[in-house]
C-alpha cells in the first residue's frame, strides 16, 4: 500500500516537525514501548519485555508483508513518537465503497496533546485516503477511552456504530 502514498511525509505539529514513514523491522523495540506505555494495552498483556519481541516481530512482519495493510510511524528528532495502522477494505455496501480502517493509534505519553495525533489523522483523511482510493475512513476506539472519543469527534468523526469483539483461541 505504501507505494500509493508519498512517504516520508512531513507533518507540522506545532512547535515541532514530525515525519511520517512506513514502519520497518528496525522500529520493533520502539513500537513495543509505545504499546506498553498505554495502561489499557498493558492491562491486556502488552509489556516492553524483550522475551516477547519475537511475537511482535512476527506481527510486524505480517503487517508489512500484507498489501492491504501499512503501519505508519511518526518520527520526531529521530524518535518514534506515534504510530497507526491503515487497512484498506473493499466492500459491497455503499455501492462498493472502499473503506480505510485506522487502527492502533498511539502517541507517546510525553507527546500527547502536542498536535501530533491530530496532524496524523488529518494526513489520513486528506492525503492517505484519497491516494488509496478510499471512500470512507473508519476507526474503532475502546469504550474506556473517553478522551480519544472527544479527540475523534473534534476531527469530524461521528460515532455511528457499536463495535463488538470476541476473543477466540487460535486453531
Amino acid at each position: 500500500m505504501l507505494e500509493e502514498l508519498t512517504l516520508p511525509f512531513e507533518l507540522i505539529a506545532h512547535p515541532s516537525r514530525v515525519e511520517l514513514r512506513g514502519a520497518s523491522s528496525e522500529d520493533l523495540a520502539a513500537l513495543v514501548r509505545l504499546l506498553a506505555d498505554d495502561p489499557i494495552n498493558a492491562s491486556r498483556g502488552d509489556v516492553a519485555d524483550d522475551s516477547d519481541l519475537p511475537v511482535y516481530a512476527n506481527a510486524l512482519a505480517r503487517i508489512i508483508d500484507d498489501s492491504a495493510n501499512d503501519l505508519i510511524v511518526a518520527v520526531e528528532d529521530d524518535r518514534i513518537v506515534a504510530t497507526l495502522q491503515l487497512t484498506l477494505i473493499p466492500g459491497m455496501p455503499r455501492r462498493g465503497a472502499t473503506r480505510l480502517l485506522v487502527e492502533a493509534v498511539w502517541v507517546a505519553a510525553d507527546r500527547r496533546s502536542a498536535g501530533i495525533g491530530g496532524a496524523m489523522m488529518r494526513w489520513v483523511v486528506d492525503t492517505a485516503a484519497p491516494a488509496l482510493g478510499a471512500d470512507l475512513v473508519q476507526l474503532t476506539s475502546d469504550a474506556a477511552r473517553a478522551d480519544a472519543h472527544r479527540f475523534y469527534e473534534r476531527l469530524g468523526f461521528v460515532g455511528t456504530h457499536i463495535g463488538f469483539k470476541l476473543e477466540v483461541q487460535p486453531g
